[in-house]
């Protein structure tokens, strides 16, 4: 497939700066930001730029193919988009945007619980591919729904979060009203009426809701009780007592996200999990917590053979992709990014950021001499 892009934007951090100017203010930092200071969400792209690759220019250089395997399927590329909570808060229709365009490059999709589209929705656009992602219920009887529907629609992963057992504390989302409960303040819809294209998208979709969630919430809730269902529906805390009930269920591969300590991911592997994901939530969590990056190398050193090792947060463009797989991770998901890619360019944002990155890791490759997404370890320079 010929990988077109659009030249105005030919890096993350233009699809950044031009979401910035679309979307409203109250959106886009419910996107941007971290949790309390920003300090681990700086970390986690800082450390990962730490990271150098050494070239070897004087090989019999047969081509370089940026193609992988994980989980017994061959994907297109050695990365994925992330799950993201309340996609279509930032742009409208943001979910089924990128689940198309997952599916049309051939890259995993994982879809969350909270975002604003149904699991049988991705399901359908992804030609039965898309992955799911899990906040844990409080209730078993509700787990079991959703996990049967996810089974139903064939998604061939099912992603449970051990990141979120309480949520973090984020300065912009409580002075914007987007904590729970959320609320619309007169400051929020003055900067809406400023947005006119995402205005007038919104109305066309209709206001975002947790579109998974809609069998389960009583009919008409305002925004307060909202805030209510949320904290009694979901228990964030995993432990084995959890675990064990969902691995026993859950006929595919599962996989446990938001790893940062190598005794969680010896648990995992305890507990008959097939993949973890190393992640702090994208800086979103614990601001006094280590970079995803400086955690991943130890875990995958002593794991990687017995479990598959994947990573996000703080990735923002094909070299880190390419840094994040020679320390370790045997695949690699991205949320922000895709989401500034969307924002800025709507409906051709998934296909941009997906070429955009490929093109970037496709070039790292053919400059190191790399032929392989396998072979990327070997350029590593170890500190």
């Amino acid at each position: 497939m010929k990988l077109v892009y659009n030249s105005k934007y030919p890096s993350i951090a233009d699809l950044r700066t031009r979401a910035k100017k679309k979307i409203p203010k109250f959106a886009f930092e419910y996107l941007d930001g971290g949790c309390n200071e920003d300090v681990n969400l700086r970390r986690n792209t800082s450390d990962i730029r730490e990271i150098q690759l050494m070239p070897r220019y004087l090989r019999d250089h047969q081509g370089s193919s940026t193609k992988t395997t994980l989980f017994g399927t061959e994907y297109s590329t050695p990365f994925g988009i992330a799950p993201v909570g309340l996609q279509g808060l930032m742009w409208p229709n943001a979910p089924e945007i990128l689940a198309k365009a997952a599916r049309k490059h051939n890259i995993p999709f994982i879809l969350s619980t909270v975002t604003t589209s149904s699991i049988e929705r991705a399901s359908e656009l992804t030609e039965g591919k898309a992955w799911f992602q899990l906040y844990h219920p409080a209730e078993d009887s509700l787990r079991d729904d959703i996990i049967n529907r996810a089974a139903a629609a064939q998604c061939p992963v099912l992603v449970i979060l051990c990141d979120v057992p309480t949520f973090g504390y984020r300065p912009r989302d409580i002075r914007n009203g987007l904590a729970m409960p959320p609320k619309m303040t007169v400051n929020n819809m003055l900067q809406i009426m400023g947005k006119p294209e995402w205005a007038l998208k919104t109305l066309k979709h209709g206001q975002p809701n947790f579109e998974t969630l809609k069998p389960y919430m009583p009919k008409g809730l305002d925004l307060k009780q909202l805030g209510k269902f949320m904290d009694q529906t979901f228990s964030g805390r995993l432990n084995e007592e959890k675990i064990k009930p969902i691995r026993d269920m859950w006929k595919g591969k599962l996989v446990l996200k938001g790893v940062a300590a190598e005794a969680d991911a010896e648990e995992a592997i305890r507990l008959g999990l097939d993949g973890i994901i190393v992640s702090n939530h994208g800086g979103r969590q614990l601001d006094a917590g280590p970079s995803s990056i400086k955690t991943l190398k130890g875990i995958a050193d002593k794991y990687g053979d017995k479990i598959e090792v994947m990573m996000d947060s703080g990735l923002r463009s094909g070299p880190d992709i390419a840094c994040a797989i020679a320390y370790g991770a045997k695949f690699t998901f991205m949320g922000r990014a895709f989401m500034y890619g969307v924002a800025a360019l709507g409906n051709q944002g998934g296909n941009h950021t997906i070429a955009i990155l490929r093109t970037q890791l496709q070039q790292i490759m053919e400059q190191l001499c790399c032929e392989r997404v396998e072979d990327l370890p070997k350029h590593l320079i170890e500190e």
